[in-house]
């Protein structure tokens, strides 16, 4: 049993997770992960200390914040060598059930009858939301999206921000409409996730862009959003009404998000 910090970024990212481990002091490791991905792994007892004492001092604000509070645990469980005994092992099970998306099919073969402890209850900052980590937790959760809609006559146009998170964090994304003042939340979109949208031109003109320019986004996403500006722009002088404009947002369309290639 092993406790691990990782995170998994498309490889586009590369050098985002570069700058993840150099802020952690150059502990982990950056390996390939699948196709098209790379992630930073931290593992050894050692350098978990310097992450862990990382989100001791800053603490996450989704329901992840749980989750870290279990992984502690596990750290804790491990440090001491509680994990070396049949009962410490089961122990540590009952928490590693709790976690992200719980047991393995095998762990439920292994333990069949383990109890999940109880997840720890997490109070999200509602009413004082950081604009600096609005920012950091859109560059990995949310998307910008240009839309193109063709029928005979002419094409239909919009823009689109969005961000999917697991219905557990309800209550943050309701605050996050209120407080970016735009946009709507729509609980269960999918089975366990709920999404906000904005796709009002006036809420991307006058509040999802000028927030983004004073607090940027980082990673490839920059370029993203740097596209779905340019699309803005066009639209606010009635340019994807033309022909010409209209082909120029398809062109930036085409290279954006999955379809953006990145030397």
């Amino acid at each position: 049993m092993q406790a691990v910090f990782q995170i998994t970024l498309h490889e586009k990212d590369l050098e985002l997770l570069k700058l993840i481990k150099a802020f952690f002091k150059g502990v982990g490791k950056i390996d390939r992960n699948g196709k098209d991905a790379y992630q930073y792994r931290v593992y050894s007892m050692k350098d978990l200390a310097v992450i862990i004492a990382h989100f001791d001092k800053y603490s996450l604000i989704t329901q992840k914040q749980a989750d870290y509070e279990l992984f502690k645990q596990v750290f804790d469980f491990i440090s001491r060598k509680e994990h070396l005994t049949l009962s410490g092992l089961q122990k540590l099970v009952a928490v590693r059930a709790s976690m992200n998306k719980g047991l393995s099919d095998e762990l439920k073969a292994a333990f069949p009858n383990i109890t999940p402890v109880q997840r720890p209850l997490v109070k999200v900052p509602t009413d004082s939301i950081n604009p600096y980590w609005l920012a950091g937790f859109a560059s990995g959760e949310a998307c910008f999206f240009v839309n193109v809609a063709s029928n005979k006559s002419k094409a239909r146009i919009w823009l689109r921000f969005q961000v999917n998170q697991h219905i557990r964090d309800e209550q943050l994304m309701r605050s996050l409409v209120e407080y970016l003042g735009c946009g709507h939340y729509y609980p269960q979109r999918y089975p366990d996730a709920g999404e906000l949208i904005v796709e009002k031109f006036s809420g991307i003109t006058d509040k999802i862009i000028p927030f983004f320019v004073k607090y940027p986004i980082r990673g490839v996403k920059a370029l993203d959003f740097e596209d779905f500006q340019k699309v803005a722009e066009i639209m606010k002088v009635k340019g994807h009404l033309t022909e010409s404009g209209s082909e120029l947002i398809r062109i930036i369309k085409a290279g954006m998000n999955s379809k953006r290639e990145v030397k």
